[in-house]
């Protein structure tokens, strides 16, 4: 049995909310929770969901725990938890990713009791692309330059005005690189065609 030490628990919250990005989703060795979600700076601790929050996992998300990997959501303490008649309070979820609205389901709160359980869309900022700078074009450019003319050109056509406008700057160096290698190239293929043709022959 996975110790309490092991896994988050309700404590971890008290501060407040987290929001989770999951790397692994496995069998617990705990019987009533019998699922361990790993996140990113879980510190070795994973979640361990009870039976009403695997039941929101599953309706929102799926029975493949390995398509969980790379979404996130929303934890947060429910002081309102009961363990055997005596509030211990326990985690909750309350948004999660790749959920297009908001999502009602009846949860057992009591043997004889259900209730409203809500949970929200949960939008997360992609990080930003690292910007690119005049040098990076230029190694870009220098690449392309020496492949031929011909993959240039058709790299060039794609880039924005402001971009094509900064390659003025090497333009000489890519020309005469592009028809370097167009020269390299047109002599490995005479030379191609001519063991060819011999072996033809």
């Amino acid at each position: 049995m996975l110790p309490r030490a092991r896994s988050s628990n309700a404590d971890d919250l008290i501060g407040g909310p987290r929001t989770i990005r999951i790397t692994k989703v496995a069998r617990s060795t705990e019987p009533d929770q019998p699922i361990a979600i790993n996140f990113e700076g879980d510190g070795g601790k994973p979640y361990l969901p009870c039976k009403s929050m695997r039941r929101v996992l599953v309706t929102v998300w799926g029975n493949d725990g390995n398509a969980y990997v790379g979404r996130s959501m929303t934890l947060y303490r429910d002081d309102k938890v009961l363990f055997g008649g005596i509030a211990v309070g326990g985690i909750r979820i309350s948004h999660m990713t790749d959920l297009e609205r908001e999502m009602t389901l009846a949860l057992t709160v009591t043997k004889a009791r259900r209730a409203p359980y809500v949970v929200k869309p949960l939008r997360v900022e992609q990080a930003a692309a690292p910007k690119r700078t005049k040098a990076d074009l230029f190694a870009d450019a220098r690449a392309k330059a020496r492949e031929g003319s011909f993959a240039l050109d058709e790299w060039r056509a794609g880039l924005p005005d402001r971009a094509r406008a900064a390659l003025d700057e090497i333009a000489a160096e890519l020309q005469a690189t592009a028809e370097a290698a167009d020269a390299e190239a047109d002599n490995a293929g005479g030379n191609s065609g001519a063991d060819l043709e011999g072996e033809v022959v």
